[in-house]
């Protein structure tokens, strides 16, 4: 074998912070706090950076001791995006918006030694006290020492920590294969499972992000990730903006809020946005009722669940445009986007929007039919299950949670339910446990939604299938009204409204209307909270089709 001359550089997160150091000094990182908005650059958070390193060795940690953050989008994390896997330690991202036994198992599971916590969430941190042995010091984000509280612990000041420490700490040589960050699914099914990333995975993802047909983050946008930091590394936005320069703004605890978004976007001269469906239908509503615009917006990134055409109709007439794209936790998130290919019929644009593209390069992708694991053709028709394998794809969980998700051929298994086209356009169909089977035929989940939240009376839905004596299942749909035409919409003019739009064996058994779809801790509809409550569909007098 005949070797190669290029040197053997290990590929690891120590490169992103070598560039804002030397490159991106002046770039700004604003935060909005309580406050007011903070602003920084780089050139100021690089030695804060180097200080919080002196500060965790100081406090006993180790290469590849997990240190927890419980934190909203703002300049500290980020700080310690940087500081903990660059000194060789593992960046683990609590979720906060999960249930307090979740949370304690999560902390367990990973053995975190070091906690972080933002002052606003000490309310969700006090129920774990007692019950957290591995967590050796609590940190508290904020200007000053702790508040006194009952039944909390004494806790170090994040300030205090930085100034007693050195600018200058000198960082170890890292393996790119070393762990650099954990993220823990959010325990739809079961508990949550760690996906542990590698620093080679993490630099890889960062360049894939980058790349002119994916999202394309650059140097003269100002970035507004409204994406939490705690999930799949805020989509790996944090070091793509490292990496290319790019201003940072966060929303802090107000990332969510619509009119904090445009408020935080008009003054920063915001040009790339990204979350989750949900946020921008609000985010929509909000502008309508606003007469506001955002005219340097020039990417709105939506990933999470599907984008409904509604909405994405609606961004359109705002001026936003959207990029749909597709990936969950274990992909890092990156799996794949919805850019339209050169060449395409401007009448064929939407459609290609609304797919969930095509997979990032670096990734491959197969569909396979599950219970058999057969192969099936990219012909647009066939669906089966997702089955994806990559250099920042997860080949397993910690502490070796659920094996059967890789085949023995080495793909893991996404769950998602999709059609490829034959020119690579992925359609997800559904979540394997989503899809409705009724009568021996399949009905997809997702995409009666979106034919449901296409009327204009419609603000979102959900839909499950409720068991049926004849049929097996049936779909029952979860409609919620736009606030003026609450109490004002009906099930029978949401059953004639998909006459023409979905099969005559798709239309619902039962539209039910209620204030709120119930959502998971990172925004997707929780359709398991939805079973849990449902009342068994009335047979035999419900304007489904089937009966």
């Amino acid at each position: 074998m005949v070797e190669g001359l290029m040197q053997d550089y290990e590929l690891s997160l120590q490169h992103v912070l070598w560039r804002i150091e030397r490159l991106h000094q002046k770039k700004e990182v604003v935060t909005k706090r309580d406050e007011g908005i903070h602003r920084t650059n780089y050139g100021e958070m690089v030695p804060r950076i180097n200080r919080l390193a002196g500060a965790l060795k100081r406090l006993g940690v180790k290469p590849g001791d997990r240190v927890a953050t419980l934190a909203w989008n703002n300049n500290r994390h980020l700080e310690l995006y940087y500081a903990v896997p660059c000194m060789g330690a593992v960046l683990h991202t609590l979720n906060l918006r999960l249930f307090p036994q979740h949370l304690e198992f999560i902390i367990n599971d990973a053995e975190d030694k070091v906690l972080f916590v933002d002052q606003s969430l000490l309310p969700i941190l006090k129920p774990l006290i007692g019950k957290i042995p591995t967590i050796q010091t609590i940190v508290l984000l904020a200007e000053g020492p702790a508040p006194a509280a009952d039944g909390m612990p004494e806790m170090l000041d994040y300030e205090a920590l930085l100034a007693a420490e050195s600018e200058g700490y000198p960082w170890p040589k890292l393996s790119e294969r070393m762990a650099a960050a954990m993220c823990y699914t959010s325990g739809t099914t079961g508990n949550p499972k760690g996906v542990v990333y590698s620093h080679r995975s993490q630099f890889i993802h960062t360049m894939g992000v980058l790349q002119g047909d994916n999202l394309a983050l650059q140097e003269s946008d100002s970035l507004l990730p409204v994406v939490p930091m705690f999930h799949a590394n805020s989509w790996g936005l944090p070091y793509a903006a490292g990496m290319a320069g790019s201003k940072v703004v966060f929303g802090g605890r107000f990332s969510a809020d619509p009119k904090s978004i445009v408020e935080l976007a008009e003054e920063e001269e915001v040009t790339f946005l990204a979350g989750v469906p949900t946020v921008w239908i609000a985010l929509g509503a909000y502008l309508n009722e606003s007469g506001k615009r955002l005219p340097r917006v020039r990417t709105v990134v939506c990933g999470g669940s599907a984008v409904p055409q509604a909405l994405m109709e609606t961004m359109d007439a705002l001026g936003l445009r959207i990029l749909h794209a597709w990936g969950m936790t274990e992909t890092s998130p990156l799996g794949s986007v919805a850019r339209v290919a050169a060449g395409t019929k401007p009448e064929d644009e939407l459609r290609l929007r609304l797919t969930q593209g095509r997979v990032a390069p670096g990734v491959e992708i197969r569909i396979c039919e599950p219970s058999t694991g057969e192969e099936l053709p990219w012909d647009g028709v066939a669906f089966g299950e997702i089955q994806v394998r990559g250099p920042w794809i997860a080949r397993g969980y910690h502490n070796g949670y659920d094996p059967g998700k890789l085949t023995e051929d080495g793909w893991f298994r996404t769950g998602d339910v999709a059609k490829i086209t034959p020119d690579g356009y992925i359609v997800i169909v559904d979540r394997t446990k989503d899809v409705i089977k009724s009568g021996g035929e399949w009905i997809s989940s997702v995409e009666l939604e979106n034919a449901v939240m296409a009327h204009p009376k419609i603000m979102e839905a959900a839909v499950i299938g409720l068991p049926h004596s004849k049929w097996d299942e049936r779909p029952v749909v979860y409609a919620v009204p736009k606030p003026e035409f609450k109490g004002k919409v009906t099930q029978e003019e949401i059953v004639e409204f998909l006459k023409d739009k979905v099969a005559k064996w798709w239309l619902p058994d039962e539209v039910r209307f209620i204030d709120e779809v119930p959502k998971t801790s990172v925004g997707k509809f929780d359709k398991k909270v939805l079973r849990a409550s449902a009342v068994p569909i009335t047979e035999g007098a419900t304007p489904g089709a089937r009966r």
